[in-house]
Parts: structure tokens; sequence; C-alpha cells
């Protein structure tokens, strides 16, 4: 089953791209014409693409890595932020840190003393405090929170990232291409998709074109945990099995080791039947003589 169709991504107004002076000529093959001074967006590519896409990311995600969003664009940073915190996934909304990427272990310290103010309040050592510190600590952690506040849970670098605007969003895509990390985009007609992995052509500027494809690539990732869950919940039950089986499973006697056990038997008569015999015979010899 198709993930949307032309109704949804017309109504959407995903096909609406930027006046034609602004465009990005390597957006060439994805602009189907121009009209009244605007680029119009090819909505079969962006068909193709966005099923591309979702089918890349839903791969990403059944292998237990995480995808990070991106969008730091005043129509999109909500939408974006509520998607992503309903299937817990990392998100930037606020502000792009430079090295955010390259520099990982640096904003891991940054997130790991938010989590030690935390502590702080939790242990009662804020109480003690005088104000003026308890007034910069919490200054401090609002800053922290609304910076990487939705990447606290992010240990290591993110298997992918997914952008709104590659245009705003220039410096996670060239940290991205460093680091070999696969980007998916919406890609409106004055940007460049010469950089990302897998373009989605869409107008990354209509609040309803951005809740549509980020939605499209949500329900793609909902599909991957769930088949991960799945998998997981199989195989602890095939491992159940094999262990209740190897419990309740006898220890059998096979028809050769039984085969030997009564040619052994039959040996040791045998050999017992010989003996007697001889000493009978013995006996007799000396009594003859």
């Amino acid at each position: 089953m198709a993930r949307t169709t032309y109704d949804e991504l017309l109504d959407a107004g995903v096909h609406f791209g930027h006046l034609t002076r602004k465009w990005d000529p390597k957006m060439s093959q994805y602009i189907f014409m121009e009209r009244n001074g605007i680029h119009i967006i090819d909505l079969n590519k962006t068909l193709t693409k966005v099923e591309e896409a979702a089918a890349a990311i839903k791969q990403i995600v059944k292998s237990g890595r995480k995808v990070l969003f991106v969008a730091t664009k005043k129509q999109a940073k909500d939408i974006v932020a509520e998607y992503a915190k309903n299937v817990n996934m990392p998100f930037i909304t606020e502000r792009w840190l430079g090295g955010m990427l390259t520099n990982f272990a640096t904003v891991r310290k940054s997130i790991k003393k938010m989590s030690n103010i935390d502590k702080l309040t939790k242990d009662g050592t804020y109480n003690n405090l005088s104000k003026k510190e308890r007034l910069m600590i919490q200054r401090e952690r609002i800053k922290l929170e609304t910076l990487l506040g939705g990447i606290s849970d992010l240990n290591r670098l993110p298997a992918a990232l997914f952008l709104i605007d590659v245009k705003k969003e220039h410096i996670a895509v060239s940290e991205a291409l460093k680091l070999n990390i696969p980007t998916f985009a919406m890609v409106d007609t004055n940007s460049d998709p010469s950089n990302i992995d897998f373009p989605i052509p869409a107008n990354d500027d209509a609040t309803k074109s951005i809740s549509l494809i980020t939605g499209i690539i949500i329900k793609a990732i909902e599909e991957g945990l769930d088949e991960r869950k799945r998998e997981k919940e199989d195989e602890a039950e095939k491992e159940a099995a094999v262990a209740k089986a190897k419990a309740d499973a006898p220890e059998a006697v096979t028809p050769d080791r039984a085969e030997g056990g009564k040619r052994s038997r039959k040996t040791a008569a045998t050999t017992a039947d010989v003996a007697e015999a001889a000493a009978e015979t013995g006996t007799e010899a000396a009594e003859t003589e």
C-alpha cells in the first residue's frame, strides 16, 4: 500500500516551490513546470522519493539505531519535536551547535552537566546553595535544556539524519557528510540536493507539507520499531521452547548402546559356559588317572 497519494500531496501544497529567480539548477530534475513565476514540483518524483526514504529509514530503525531529526525553522520546529517525541527519537529544533556531530564528545559533556544539575536538585544539595548560585544554575539548566534537551538520551552518534530545509541546516549536512552519516531531507526548489542521500522534493515552508512528509517518515519508523519488537519476541519464544525441550527430554538409550549391552551379556554368558566345561573336563581326567 502506498504511503501517500497525489490528493494528499496536493492538499498539503507539497508541489509549490520557490520563485523561479531563487531556484537551484540542481533541482531541475524534480521540477515539473513553472506557473506565475513559481516552480511546481513534480509529484511523481516526490511519491517515488518519499517511498525510497521511508523504506530505508525503516530498515535503519529496525536494526536498533537512532535517527536524529533536525528542524530549526519556525514553521517546522514544533511539528518535528512532537513527532520525534512520539517515537522516542532525538531531535534538534532550536539551534544547531557547530560540532554537534564532529565534536560529539564535547556535546556529551554538556549533556552530562545537565544531568548533574538534575542530581543536585534531587539530592537536596541545590537547596543548600545561595540564592545567587541557584539562579545561575537554573539559568544554565534552562539554556542546556533548550539547546540539548532533545538529544539528552543520545549516547552515540545517530545512524541517520532527517532534515527540514537543507539550505538552512547546511552545517548539519556538512558534518554528516564528513562522518558518512546518511541524510534524509525535504528539499525545496531553492536547495542543493546533491549532498543528500535520500532527497524528498517538497515544499519545506508550508506547515501542512512539513507535517505530511514528516508523518510518513514517522510511520515508517513506527513500523520498523514494531517489527524489531516482534522479532525479539519470536527469538525469546524460540529460546524458551528449546530450553524447555532440553529440560523435559529424558536421557534416551540409543539402539547401538542397547545392542552393545545385549552383546556384552551374551559374551559374558558364553565365557562362563566355556570355563565351566573346562573345569568339568579337568575333573573327569583326574578321576580317570
